[in-house]
């Protein structure tokens, strides 16, 4: 039985990577501060019964986080992967961002994605002594790749985060541990939705559609995690894939 910890696992590209994973028969351990999200993923699950474990959890506290692996250790020796996709948003200019908001950035989209990283490393360890490596997939932006006026706060939390990755290969591949992110562009998802609901008052525009005509889905970006989890990327780690429709390959006038 393969295990993965998803974090963000109560919405957006979160949920989704859960679902995706409990239908190719993996069992789920889903972190996420929104209990109520979480329930609504497990009796989504009702084709893969006690195989999604929603755990309460908030990745930017170090204690929290320790508790929330104690759970999954007891539940199971070996980890195989690691998906990252707690995340949150805030724009402003960056001269009127007030503090709290900025360390909150950086607390959840990159500190988050360090403490899990840190806590699953010994589990993950463990399952890559069976042969195959085990993966890390942290759930970045084309932010990093395309910061915008607005949002740099939290293009720069991503930046960060895409560092980490890189690093992190390195450090992990002697393990059997590959790491790696995705960038995602524009995704149609709650936070995504709010911030445009959001745009009279906040001023920030969010991107739209993609060269290729339309937003991402959360199973776009998915799909991109589930090759990376795959044995196609069994000789990958350090790489950062956007998953944009072209939004970055390019600048296109309007």
């Amino acid at each position: 039985m393969r295990h993965a910890v998803v974090t963000g696992a109560a919405s957006g590209i979160g949920a989704d990577c859960c679902r995706d994973l409990l239908a190719d028969g993996w069992t789920v351990h889903g972190l996420d501060r929104a209990q109520d999200g979480l329930h609504a993923v497990e009796r989504g699950a009702r084709e893969a019964p006690g195989r999604f474990v929603p755990l309460a959890c908030d990745v930017a506290d170090a204690a929290s986080v320790a508790q929330a692996f104690a759970a999954v250790a007891a539940a199971t020796p070996s980890l195989q992967a690691l998906v990252c996709s707690a995340g949150i948003f805030r724009t402003g200019p960056l001269m009127d961002m007030a503090e709290p908001d900025f360390d909150a950035l950086f607390a959840i989209n990159t500190k988050g994605a360090w403490l899990a990283a840190r806590a699953a490393q010994p589990l993950l360890a463990r399952a890559a002594q069976d042969g195959a490596p085990a993966r890390i997939v942290f759930v970045a932006s084309i932010a990093a790749l395309r910061p915008k006026v607005g949002g740099g706060a939290y293009a720069a939390s991503k930046v960060a985060l895409t560092q980490l990755a890189r690093v992190l290969a390195v450090e992990l591949a002697g393990q059997g541990i590959l790491v790696n992110a995705v960038a995602p562009a524009t995704v149609d998802t709650p936070m995504t939705r709010q911030l445009a609901a959001d745009a009279a008052h906040n001023g920030y525009r969010v991107s739209g559609r993609s060269p290729i005509g339309r937003v991402a889905q959360p199973a776009d970006v998915t799909a991109v995690i589930r090759f990376l989890l795959g044995d196609g990327a069994r000789y990958m780690a350090g790489a950062v894939l956007p998953v944009d429709g072209g939004t970055a390959a390019a600048f296109q006038p309007q």
